[in-house]
């Protein structure tokens, strides 16, 4: 009846979604950033490792804004192909205009490049003017489902939207309430709005096996990160969150 996505932000992470039981990931790099295009390393050794967990892979050529130039998506088509030749099971993008409206012009080209794979509309959907008109707009183009927390800071805010986006859906793409779902909202989400795919990124803090540290460098230059510990997803948070919602 449900099922479960882990926002991976590595190999390591991917493997321990799949020992928890996740249906799928999407692996991402540059998760400070929201989820950019992993490396082709990261995407082939996904690839080989994961046997019982479906994997998809973000294809986002930079943080910020969903407002693509003509490079940038001449760059997501070639990830498109790459993604395809290291034979992933989908692809999660979105693409907007200017003024906040679904860029049909650069999903169709994607779509159509991603043949054969689940298409997902990430959550460029979460910044659009109308929801409800994009929402439309989606299941024309022939996406497979939409990731949003709703409209909101975490999907649990979202659940007023979420609701009236699942009732509108009406079976005809599949909606996937992702951002701050964890084992102490998914249940409350899953009862008030009717959706039944759930992503989330279950990881704990890990700190650094180093032994000499020098703290007075950072490597992200203006933007500064504890270096020295990361956070990774873990089989144990993956099963705790699944179940919550199926004990």
């Amino acid at each position: 009846m449900f099922q479960f996505e882990i926002c991976a932000n590595s190999v390591e992470s991917c493997v321990a979604a799949q020992e928890g039981g996740a249906n799928r990931v999407e692996l991402c790099a540059g998760i400070p950033e929201g989820g950019t295009t992993p490396s082709y390393g990261e995407i082939a050794v996904a690839r080989e490792l994961l046997t019982a967990t479906r994997l998809h892979v973000i294809i986002r050529p930079r943080g910020g804004d969903f407002l693509y130039s003509s490079v940038e998506v001449k760059t997501m088509l070639k990830d498109v192909e790459i993604a395809r030749s290291l034979k992933v099971d989908g692809v999660v993008f979105g693409c907007l205009t200017e003024d906040g409206e679904v860029d049909k012009n650069a999903m169709r080209q994607l779509i159509e490049a991603s043949y054969g794979m689940s298409i997902t509309f990430h959550r460029a959907f979460d910044v659009c003017r109308n929801p409800q008109k994009a929402l439309e707009e989606i299941i024309e183009l022939g996406c497979d489902r939409i990731l949003t927390s709703g409209q909101q800071a975490n999907a649990e805010a979202g659940i007023p939207l979420l609701k009236e986006l699942q009732t509108q859906a009406d079976g005809r793409i599949i909606l996937l309430a992702g951002c701050g779902v964890n084992e102490k909202n998914i249940v409350r989400i899953a009862k008030e709005t009717g959706i039944q795919e759930f992503h989330f990124s279950a990881r704990e803090r890990i700190r650094s096996n180093m032994k000499y540290k020098n703290e007075c460098v950072s490597m992200g230059g203006t933007v500064h990160i504890d270096e020295y510990e990361r956070n990774v997803t873990t089989a144990k948070q993956v099963r705790a969150t699944i179940h919550a919602l199926m004990p």
